[in-house]
């Protein structure tokens, strides 16, 4: 968990500004719930490995001897947690307000969520998520929309050249029945798959073998896996998805992909100059996994070449509503990994308003100065009022780096009309 100096703020509050706007214009709207959710709905066992590192809160008002009698059992010293996600809030809440609600309902959520990370370089115990959702629709037009909206923000920051890996849980289901895995040990398979980037498939082979997975299953994985494939270039379509699974491919699961890219490519042909592209930014990855046990569909993770890892991801989780409702409902979302994607954001500009530091001497009367600041921040300039220091350069500097961009030096007397503001170099 961090503190963040004003220069940082600054500029985290520019992206999230940036993100929320494209995602307002694309139709979603904002919502926000509680960060404490009951114990039982976020160990309902649809957060995966998020909920072992959930952070539970003891319930109030337990003396020494019930914490003792009650240590063997977690579900019994809490009863609520910090939630680890938006996801599994949001359900609650659309299974809560759901009367109220559009038939479509399109959400927004940017908020902090915890988990009780090990920390290290990139993984924090309290960060930022942005997270679009679309619930209450089945059809591939929700992916599309995921998609458009989230690459259209990507590009709003200046991260132009990103891409979307897409896959559907239900290929990767039929993928490992095809190759003879049993359905008890399918969970363990795919955590190795998950692994394909990192260690190649002669060690996702060995690792399989080293699982004890079905002996004939891990042939014919090894056996697709090392097959003759050509290099031809085939964009995002119907002959890209066949092309990359084994044969006999569900025609379900395959339309269902080649129409959310027919969707995307459609609305990134439409002139306007932060949508068009002329191209389909989407890529076919049959071992995309994903590890959130919730997802049945659709899954995908946003890429940029600048970066080797993901940027952010998601996919469709059409039985987590129905755990709280008791009925299911169609939902999809896609998830902005903020604390990546700010760092590679450069510097911007502030928000185009003048920000000015006024340098004064010790006699000025408050008076003064405050009807000076008031002058200017009736024009909308920022205004930071400092007292003049022996030697201004640490000052002009700091200032700087907090954001401002000119300066003026105010003596008793000083008028707005006199005032000579200098830029900041």
């Amino acid at each position: 968990m961090r503190d963040f100096l004003p220069a940082d703020k600054a500029r985290r509050e520019r992206v999230l500004g940036v993100i929320r706007e494209r995602y307002r214009a694309h139709g979603f709207d904002e919502i926000e719930t509680p960060v404490v959710e009951e114990y039982a709905r976020l160990h309902a066992g649809i957060g995966g490995d998020n909920e072992k590192l959930a952070f539970n809160i003891l319930k109030r008002g337990m003396d020494a001897e019930a914490v003792r009698a009650a240590a063997d059992d977690q579900s019994a010293l809490t009863d609520l947690g910090l939630r680890y996600d938006l996801t599994v809030p949001l359900a609650r809440f659309y299974a809560s307000h759901r009367a109220e609600l559009p038939s479509v309902f399109r959400s927004i959520q940017i908020a902090p969520v915890w988990r009780a990370e090990r920390p290290q370089k990139g993984r924090y115990r309290q960060f930022v998520q942005c997270d679009i959702d679309i619930i209450g629709d089945a059809s591939a037009r929700a992916e599309a929309e995921l998609v458009t909206a989230t690459l259209d923000a990507v590009d709003a920051l200046g991260l132009e050249g990103g891409s979307v890996r897409i896959n559907d849980r239900r290929a990767l289901d039929w993928m490992l029945d095809t190759f003879g895995f049993a359905a008890d040990e399918r969970p363990g398979v795919l955590i190795t798959i998950d692994k394909l980037d990192k260690i190649g498939p002669e060690g996702i082979v060995a690792e399989l073998r080293d699982r004890g997975a079905t002996p004939s299953a891990v042939d014919a994985f090894e056996a697709f896996l090392t097959r003759a494939v050509t290099l031809e270039y085939n964009p995002f379509g119907e002959r890209q998805i066949r092309k990359a699974l084994p044969e006999g491919a569900p025609d379900e699961i395959v339309e269902h992909l080649v129409g959310i890219g027919r969707a995307v490519s459609a609305s990134r042909d439409t002139g306007s100059p932060s949508l068009s592209r002329g191209d389909v930014p989407l890529v076919f990855d049959p071992f995309l996994v994903r590890g959130m046990g919730y997802y049945t569909g659709t899954i995908f993770e946003l890429a940029h070449p600048s970066v080797s890892y993901s940027l952010g991801g998601g996919g469709r989780y059409d039985g987590m509503i129905g755990r709280f409702l008791g009925q299911d409902v169609p939902a999809v979302g896609f998830s902005i990994g903020f604390e990546r994607i700010v760092d590679l954001v450069s510097a911007a500009e502030g928000d185009g308003a003048a920000a000015i530091v006024l340098v004064h001497d010790r006699d000025v009367p408050v008076g003064e100065l405050l009807a000076l600041k008031a002058a200017l921040v009736a024009e909308g300039s920022r205004v930071r009022l400092e007292q003049r220091t022996k030697n201004l350069k640490p000052l002009l500097e700091r200032a700087a780096s907090d954001g401002y961009s000119a300066f003026a030096t105010v003596s008793a007397g000083a008028t707005r009309e006199g005032l000579e503001v200098k830029q900041l170099s």
